[in-house]
C-alpha cells in the first residue's frame, strides 16, 4: 500500500498560552485515535504548536483504508428454503436488505447447524476522503471551556481561525475545515514575515517556517532554545544563574514564535523586599525569569523573552525596565506598610471572612485549629504553647496588603512578618509550613510545630465538612480534601509521627458544635485510609497488599505504612502464595464453624496426629518469637519468620481431618487454626493476597 506524509495546520489569533500545550496534545491524540479507529496505517505522529498555530504531521500515512472482509449471517438454512427447495420470505427479505439475490449467498456450517451468510469484501475508502472528518472530529473534542464566534461565521473555536493547511504528500485536501478551504499556504511571524508562505510538502513545514517565516513551530525545540538562551545570558552577562520554573518556561514558550532572551535590571533597593514577593511580581505579571548569584542570593536582574529580533534591543530592555519598576515599587510599599501592624493585632480582622457558611469564619477555624494543634503538638513531643500561638497567627497574613495583591504568597509572607514581629523561630516557620505539602511531591514541614499546624488545619477541614455532610464527590472537591488527606498521611509517615487518626479526628470533632452527621471521626478516618490506595499504587505496590492491611483497619498511618511494606516484602517470598491460600482456607473453615466465637486455646492432650502436633509446636515457637516483634512494630521480621510455617501448615492439611467426629478434637483443631490465623492477622489479612494456582 502506498504512503505519503500528511500535514494539517490551523492558523489562528494568539492562542491562550496556558492552554496551548494541552490543546496541541489533544489535537494530535484525537487525529491519531481517529486513524486507529478507521484502520488506516500510519507511522510517526508529530505535533507542532506556536502562539498562532496548531499543527500535526503524520509520517507514512497509507493512502486508503485496507479492504475488509465482511460476513453477515442470515436465517438458518432450514428456515431459508421450503420443502421444495425454494427461497422463503425470510431468505428473500435478508437478500433484499443487502441488495443481492439469494443465489449470491453462501452457507456457513457450525456445530449448531447451517446458516445462510453473505460474504463480500468492503473496499477501503481513500485517506483523502476520510481526513477532513477526522480533523473536524479532533477539533470538536478539544478541551475548550468556552468557545467563541467571530465575524459572520457560525464556526466556533477558542480563537478566530484565519487559515488552514491540509496536505497529503504535495496535494492539497480542499474539503472545508472550520468553514475555511484549506490550501498549502501558511503565514510567518506577525512582524518579521507578515505574508503567506508556500509549504510544498508536509516534510518542508517547519523548515519553511524557520528559514523564511521567523517561526520555530516545534514547541519542544522552542522551549529548549529558550532554556538554553536564558541560561547562557545569565552566565555570560552576570556570572549568575537563571532560575527556570518549568511552568513559567512552558508559558513563555507558548507566548513566543521567535524567542530572543534579553536581560534587564532593577534598582538594588528592591532587594530589601522578600525575594518571593519580587519573584511573584516578575513571574506572574511580566513572565520574567529571575537571576541568582552563586550563593543563591537574588541579583537585581531579570530576563525577559521577546518575540522579536529587535534592531535596537536596548529599547526593548528599557521598556521592560519601565514596566517592572512600578510593580516592584508596589511590592516594596506593601511590605513596608504591612510591617507596621503586628500579625497578632490582625487576628480580629479574620472574623468577617467566611471559611464555610455553616462552619463559621476564618477566625472560628483558627480557634479550633489552635486547640487541636495544641493536643497534636503534645502528642508528638513539640511545644503545645508554640503550636497554639502559631495556629492563631496562621491565617493573619491573608489580610495583609502583600497577600491581598499576591495570593500565592500566603504563608510565605506570614513567616517574614512573624519574624519581624519577634515571634519564636518555630512559630514563624510554621506560618509557612502549615501549607506544606502544597502539591504531590512537595517538601514537608521541617519543624514539629509546623507539622502540628499542617495536620490540625487539614483535619479541621475534613471533620468539619464531613460533619455537615459536604464530603467530596466524584467530580467536586472545592476544599481539596483529597489533597489534604494525602498531605496528612505523608507528614505522619515521612516525619515518623506517633499519631492515631481516630484519636486526632475525635479531638477535632470535639471543637465543633454544629456537626449534624453521626460518627464523623470514624467516617473521616475511613475516607483517609482509602487515600492510601492511590498512594501505594504510585509506588508500584499492588492493591491486594493495601487491601490485606486495610482489612485490619490500623488507624495509625505510620503503623499502616510499616504493615504495607512488610506485606509487600512477604509477598515476594516463595512461601507467600501457599500461606495466603492456607489462610484463605482457614478463614473459610472458621467462618462456617462460628467465626469470632472460636477461641485459640489449644489443649495439647487432645492433639492426636503427628502433623497437628508439629503444627501446634511450630505455632507456639513462632508466637513466642513474633509477638515481641509485633509489639515493636517490626512487622517485616515477624512475617519473614512466620513464612517458616508453610511446611507444617501444608502437612496439616494433607494429613489431618479438621472436622473430626469427636467434638472436643474438632474444636481443638479449630482453635489451633484460629491461633495460626490470628498470628498473621496481627499484621494483615494475607488471605486476600494472590494464592498459588
Amino acid at each position: 500500500m502506498a504512503t505519503q506524509d500528511f500535514l494539517v495546520e490551523l492558523g489562528t489569533e494568539e492562542l491562550p498560552p496556558k492552554a496551548l500545550k494541552p490543546l496541541s496534545d489533544a489535537f494530535t491524540q484525537g487525529i491519531a485515535r481517529g486513524l486507529e479507529e478507521a484502520g488506516i496505517e500510519f507511522g510517526k505522529v508529530e505535533a507542532f504548536a506556536a502562539p498562532r498555530r496548531l499543527a500535526v504531521r503524520i509520517r507514512d500515512l497509507a493512502d486508503s483504508q485496507p479492504d475488509k472482509s465482511v460476513e453477515k449471517r442470515g436465517p438458518a438454512v432450514k428456515a431459508a428454503f421450503d420443502d421444495a427447495g425454494n427461497p422463503t420470505r425470510a431468505l428473500t427479505g435478508f437478500a433484499t436488505s443487502l441488495g443481492v439475490t439469494p443465489d449470491q449467498l453462501d452457507t456457513l456450517e457450525t456445530d449448531k447447524g447451517a446458516w445462510v451468510v453473505y460474504r463480500t469484501v468492503e473496499q477501503g475508502k481513500p485517506t483523502v476522503e476520510l481526513m477532513p472528518e477526522l480533523v473536524e472530529q479532533s477539533l470538536a473534542g478539544l478541551p475548550i471551556p468556552k468557545r467563541m464566534r467571530w465575524g459572520a461565521h457560525r464556526t466556533e473555536f477558542v480563537r478566530p481561525v484565519h487559515w488552514v493547511v491540509m496536505l497529503f504528500g504535495n496535494k492539497v485536501i480542499e474539503a472545508p475545515i472550520m468553514g475555511l478551504t484549506p490550501g498549502n499556504k501558511t503565514r510567518g511571524h506577525r512582524f518579521h514575515c507578515p505574508k503567506s508562505l508556500i509549504v510544498p510538502t508536509p516534510n518542508d513545514y517547519e523548515v519553511v517556517l524557520k528559514q523564511e517565516g521567523y517561526v520555530i513551530a516545534d514547541f519542544a525545540e522552542r522551549r529548549e532554545q529558550i532554556r538554553a538562551g536564558v541560561t547562557e545570558l545569565a552566565e555570560k552577562e552576570a556570572g549568575g544563574k537563571a532560575v527556570i520554573d518549568e511552568g513559567l518556561l512552558d508559558e513563555v514558550t507558548a507566548l513566543n514564535e521567535w524567542p530572543v532572551p534579553l536581560m534587564g535590571r532593577f534598582e538594588e533597593r528592591f532587594l530589601e523586599v522578600p525575594a518571593e514577593a519580587l519573584i511573584s511580581s516578575m513571574k506572574e505579571h511580566q513572565k520574567y525569569f529571575h537571576v541568582v548569584a552563586a550563593d543563591g542570593e537574588m541579583l537585581p536582574l531579570f530576563i525577559t523573552v521577546a518575540n522579536i529580533e529587535s534592531k535596537d534591543p536596548s529599547q526593548v530592555v528599557s521598556g521592560n525596565e519601565k514596566v517592572i519598576r512600578p510593580r516592584l515599587s508596589d511590592a516594596a510599599f506593601f511590605y513596608e506598610t504591612d510591617r507596621k501592624t503586628k500579625l497578632g493585632d490582625r487576628i480580629d480582622a479574620l472574623k468577617p471572612i467566611v471559611f464555610q457558611e455553616k462552619l463559621g469564619s476564618i477566625y472560628d477555624k483558627s480557634v479550633r485549629v489552635a486547640a487541636l494543634a495544641k493536643k497534636i503538638a503534645d502528642a508528638i513531643g513539640s511545644d503545645p504553647a508554640q503550636a497554639e500561638r502559631a495556629a492563631m497567627l496562621a491565617k493573619t497574613d491573608l489580610v495583609t496588603e502583600m497577600v491581598l495583591e499576591f495570593t500565592d504568597l500566603q504563608g510565605i509572607m506570614g513567616q517574614y512578618y512573624a519574624a519581624n514581629d519577634g515571634e519564636p523561630e518555630d512559630v514563624a516557620k510554621a506560618l509557612n509550613e502549615q501549607y506544606m505539602p502544597r502539591f504531590a511531591g512537595d517538601d514537608l514541614p521541617t519543624t514539629l510545630t509546623g507539622c502540628a499546624i499542617a495536620i490540625a488545619d487539614r483535619l479541621d477541614s475534613l471533620v468539619g465538612l464531613f460533619g455537615i455532610n459536604q464530603p467530596p464527590s466524584g467530580t467536586r472537591d472545592p476544599f481539596a480534601l483529597r489533597r489534604a488527606s494525602l498531605g496528612v498521611l505523608r507528614i505522619i509517615i515521612e516525619r515518623e509521627l506517633p499519631l492515631d487518626l481516630q484519636t486526632c479526628c475525635e479531638w477535632a470533632e470535639e471543637n465543633f458544635t454544629v456537626l449534624t452527621e453521626q460518627n464523623t471521626a470514624s467516617t473521616v478516618v475511613d475516607y483517609m485510609l482509602e487515600r492510601f490506595r492511590a498512594h501505594y499504587d504510585e509506588q508500584g505496590i499492588g492493591a491486594e497488599v493495601y487491601l490485606a492491611v486495610h482489612a485490619r483497619r490500623p488507624t495509625r498511618p505510620l503503623d499502616f505504612d510499616r504493615r504495607v511494606k512488610a506485606v509487600e516484602a512477604f509477598r515476594q517470598l516463595p512461601e507467600a502464595q501457599a500461606l495466603a491460600g492456607a489462610n484463605k482456607r482457614v478463614s473459610n473453615i472458621l467462618t462456617k464453624q462460628g467465626g469470632d466465637s472460636i477461641g485459640e486455646t489449644v489443649d495439647a492432650s487432645l492433639l492426636q496426629d503427628s502433623a497437628e502436633k508439629a503444627l501446634a509446636e511450630q505455632v507456639d515457637q513462632q508466637a513466642a518469637k513474633v509477638l515481641p516483634l509485633f509489639e515493636n512494630g517490626d512487622y517485616a521480621s515477624a512475617l519473614s519468620s512466620l513464612a517458616s510455617l508453610r511446611a507444617p501448615v501444608d502437612n496439616f492439611f494433607d494429613e489431618v481431618m479438621v472436622m473430626a467426629d469427636d467434638e472436643a478434637v474438632r474444636n481443638n483443631r479449630l482453635a489451633l487454626l484460629n491461633r495460626l490465623r490470628n498470628l498473621f492477622l496481627r499484621v494483615a489479612d494475607i488471605s486476600l493476597l494472590p494464592t498459588a494456582g
